[in-house]
């Protein structure tokens, strides 16, 4: 990793803002290999993603911040703290008990916060940024809006989709992989359309 920094022109110019780009889509290239179900891809991917946090690393440690040993001892310190009942004397014997307690570890971790919404990633697609906001307004008693019966504006769209997205989250459901199930659904189509006639 260091002789790759130390002698790849372009690797020495990059910063952590001109990585996102990269970082992003090697996070959807790698959901995609979960998706597919191919284990050569997913460990490919893995890989790929895995370099741009050494990359990021690497980075941070050229300017004297911190290096790859910090942020993985710093995640295997949030892991334990995160876990009382596997580290510590708790007791957890559900998956809900479990969530109660990192939760309880994590506002620990995080008195500055003031808000649920803080920490909360806006930079996330927005269908998954709406059910993570939704989740947490439910929390503090903030109703989602109803589906409106007349969509005659860009507003009410939005409104649609935000009512939408607050029914899926009721109900369980996922709503970004339903959508993007949705959209493979139409590329087949595409290909199928596209395909020369037998």
């Amino acid at each position: 990793m260091r002789a790759v920094h130390e002698k790849c022109v372009w690797t020495q110019q990059m910063t952590h803002e001109a990585l996102l780009p990269y970082l992003i889509e090697e996070a959807h290239e790698l959901v995609d290999a979960v998706e597919r179900g191919s284990q050569d891809d997913l460990r490919e991917e893995l890989g790929d993603l895995l370099w741009q946090v050494l990359f990021h690393s690497e980075i941070a440690a050229r300017a004297g911040q911190f290096s790859i040993d910090h942020v993985a001892q710093d995640l295997a310190d949030k892991m334990i703290r995160r876990h009382p009942h596997v580290f510590a004397g708790e007791t957890a014997q559900t998956p809900e008990q479990v969530l109660v307690l990192w939760n309880a570890a994590k506002a620990a971790e995080k008195r500055e916060r003031t808000s649920v919404l803080d920490g909360v990633a806006r930079s996330m697609p927005a269908l998954a940024y709406a059910q993570k906001v939704l989740g947490k307004a439910s929390s503090v008693g903030v109703v989602a809006p109803v589906l409106p019966l007349a969509l005659e504006s860009e507003h009410d769209l939005g409104l649609a989709l935000l009512a939408l997205t607050a029914m899926a989250r009721e109900r369980g459901w996922d709503a970004e992989a339903l959508l993007r199930a949705e959209v493979h659904r139409v590329e087949d189509q595409v290909r199928e359309t596209e395909a020369p006639p037998a």
